[in-house]
């Protein structure tokens, strides 16, 4: 990893290679929802979180709503401004639970090893509204985790404080939802001047705090990477991680309208929104996105019939999930609608889909 992108300096391109930029919109709300529930306890009230963003709680609170890094770094930003504190920090991370992070988070708890977990952790960390860059390595008896600063030029001094705070504890919070919670770091590493706080620091992180280090670290036993998660399964990660290489390469590879629709479509949970609120996402007139789909011999409906399609596959082969819970899922009023569109899709029952039968 670049030396100066872990220290703070301005990130070279290289360091940011592979991320999405600040302005790209392709990320759900939830880590915007949970800066707002957190810091409505001290009185700061939505409309503040939000100044700037372009965004409103309306749009925050819909799950269709597709937002950028940028508008999350903003959100931030407001909050210190209006007086968030360090414990705030920390609280946004021990409330982004894996189960936040959608196919990403599942797989991750997934890992047969937490030595897969780390790995996978990194690899995929593009899919999960990053501010800092992950990395880890082994160093003597410790597995270590290294935050990057990629978007350092983008933060202030006190912004980048705090989302360094933000990231370690996140970081803390899936290796617990994972290993258990039993499983602490023995230090934290910031490349941060000591401000005087290494007594709030380590009990948030459960460990002792050293300050202008070379660069933002978790050392964890290195005996961890052998531990087996509570939920822990091999096939199911192997299949879950074909699902996130396919979200990968649409993230980055897309191209079209059509592309663009198959992509908030695919990233939104849950239920999906209209052709109107996908061409108001993407700055169109409804007809002028009907029009341009139809040039690339497609619609609306059939991109998003495709991604039903996808989804509620992946989710019936590879979760453990209620017919009714995948029918909610993908966007249908109930179970039966959904048998119907799998016998109309695959020609099989969902009992057939499930169990691999022809």
């Amino acid at each position: 990893m670049d030396v100066d992108a872990q220290r703070g300096g301005t990130p070279t391109v290289n360091a940011r290679a592979g991320f999405p930029s600040l302005n790209q919109r392709s990320f759900a709300p939830y880590k915007l929802t949970t800066v707002i529930d957190v810091v409505a306890a001290r009185g700061i009230p939505a409309e503040v979180v939000l100044d700037r963003t372009g965004l409103t709680e309306e749009e925050v609170r819909n799950p269709h709503t597709m937002t950028s890094i940028g508008q999350y770094l903003t959100a931030c930003e407001n909050i210190v401004a209006a007086g968030a504190q360090f414990s705030d920090a920390f609280a946004i991370g021990a409330r982004l639970h894996l189960s936040a992070y959608g196919m990403y988070g599942y797989a991750l708890m997934c890992s047969p090893s937490m030595r897969d977990f780390f790995d996978f952790a990194v690899r995929y960390q593009p899919l999960a509204t990053p501010t800092l860059r992950l990395g880890w390595r082994i160093e003597g008896d410790y597995a270590v985790w290294a935050f990057g600063e990629i978007y350092r030029d983008a933060m202030s001094n006190e912004l980048r404080t705090f989302m360094v705070r933000q990231q370690m504890k996140m970081t803390f919070t899936h290796i617990r939802d994972t290993a258990g919670v039993d499983n602490l770091p023995v230090r934290a590493c910031f490349g941060l001047p000591d401000d005087g706080r290494s007594a709030e620091d380590g009990q948030a992180l459960s460990c002792p705090c050293l300050y202008d280090q070379p660069a933002h670290e978790l050392h964890y036993p290195k005996g961890i990477l052998d531990q087996t998660p509570e939920l822990g399964n091999r096939l199911t990660r192997v299949m879950l991680e074909e699902t996130c290489d396919r979200l990968i390469g649409q993230s980055t590879a897309s191209s079209g309208i059509a592309g663009e629709v198959y992509q908030l479509l695919l990233l939104a949970p849950n239920r999906f929104a209209s052709m109107a609120a996908i061409a108001k996402q993407l700055g169109l007139q409804e007809r002028t996105l009907r029009r341009r789909l139809s040039a690339e011999d497609t619609s609306y409906a059939a991109i998003a019939d495709d991604v039903r399609r996808k989804l509620a596959l992946e989710y019936l082969q590879t979760t453990g999930m209620s017919v009714e819970d995948v029918a909610w899922k993908v966007g249908f009023s109930d179970a039966a609608n959904l048998r119907r569109a799998i016998r109309r899709w695959t020609g099989k029952t969902i009992n057939q889909v499930r169990s691999g039968a022809d």
